[in-house]
């Protein structure tokens, strides 16, 4: 019998802090950076994003998240065998412990469970989908939490409006269980190292300290052109791989990086915005937790239901870039 990766439970968290736009333009103006609502909504769709306070870390969004996923699921901690965060902003500088096995321990989960991180930046999250979807058919686990999670703010240059505009706080989460019924129904993932530096974190480590920059820096005209490029490609990939076009879908979920890059995918793939799941309004860019995000707000407002079929799909530094196609 063949053995089939389903999504059963959905979660997100976002912290409690929401920035609107024009709160924000009160606190830039104050490093004598100018900007505005309408200068922020007009080329990015943002009117809000969430900040964590400075002692919380992206595990303790990314837990917030799964207890909520582990609930909707009817799990404990202790079901579930694998544990994947993807993450650029971990608990720890160099990575390690890794967020998932903090995670882990702040879950209580004590059944010795493998728990990893899984770093491809926005496109993250499906990195880690397709990791977990991997295991899970080929028997070697049976019930994954897979969680994006992130607190973006730390790594902000808030004197470059071009950047610290964008990106929000955030967590999602859902659990991947083993299922006799199709649940993933195909994954593509692509990288290409060349385009590296065009969104990136330049920074290392030296000496114990940080050498080089840790804000990030972003060529916003060079990611929007391929960005808008390879999500066309990669769900056409995704679609034909599953065995369908893009007339079989119900529901759009991209990477909440940008609506003109989200509007542009859809039409390339010749689907109605009313199809598209837009949360990047309220929640900013949040890497790696904006799709999880964005399915959650999905699944609890009755949006998405059962027997369904999505795409997820997304673009992140590196360059990195993939796409889901889902049953629900």
């Amino acid at each position: 019998m063949t053995t089939y990766s389903k999504i059963i439970g959905t979660g997100s968290y976002l912290p409690p802090e929401r920035v609107t736009n024009e709160e924000l333009v009160a606190r830039l103006a104050l490093k004598g950076v100018e900007t505005s609502d309408e200068w922020i909504f007009s080329r990015s769709g943002i009117s809000a994003r969430h900040y964590a306070d400075p002692a919380v870390c992206s595990s303790d969004l990314a837990v917030q998240a799964a207890q909520n996923a582990l609930e909707m699921a009817g799990l404990t901690g202790n079901d579930i065998d694998l544990i994947i965060v993807a993450t650029s902003t971990p608990d720890h500088f160099g990575g390690f412990p890794s967020t998932a096995c903090v995670v882990q321990r702040k879950l209580g989960i004590t059944n010795g469970c493998a728990a990893v991180d899984v770093q491809a930046v926005c496109s993250g999250f499906i990195y880690a989908v397709s990791v977990a979807d991997s295991f899970i058919r080929s028997g070697a686990h049976k019930k994954a939490l897979v969680i994006g999670a992130e607190v973006f703010s730390r790594i902000l240059d808030f004197k470059d409006r071009g950047t610290c505009v964008l990106f929000g706080d955030g967590a999602g989460a859902i659990i991947l269980s083993a299922s006799a019924e199709p649940g993933i129904l195909a994954t593509k993932l692509h990288a290409d190292g060349r385009y590296g530096d065009i969104l990136c974190v330049e920074g290392g480590m030296s000496g114990g300290i940080l050498a080089g920059s840790g804000f990030l820096t972003m060529d916003g005209p060079a990611v929007f052109k391929l960005a808008v490029s390879l999500l066309e490609k990669v769900a056409v990939e995704a679609l034909e791989s599953a065995g369908m076009t893009s007339s079989d879908l119900d529901w759009l979920i991209p990477h909440q990086a940008n609506i003109r890059i989200m509007q542009s995918t859809a039409k390339k793939l010749q689907m109605p915005a009313e199809k598209m799941v837009v949360t990047v309004d309220q929640h900013g860019n949040t890497s790696a937790a904006s799709i999880p995000l964005a399915l959650d707000t999905a699944v609890r407002d009755g949006r998405v239901k059962p027997n369904q079929h999505i795409l997820m799909e997304g673009v992140g530094g590196g360059f990195t870039w993939g796409a889901v196609v889902a049953r629900m």
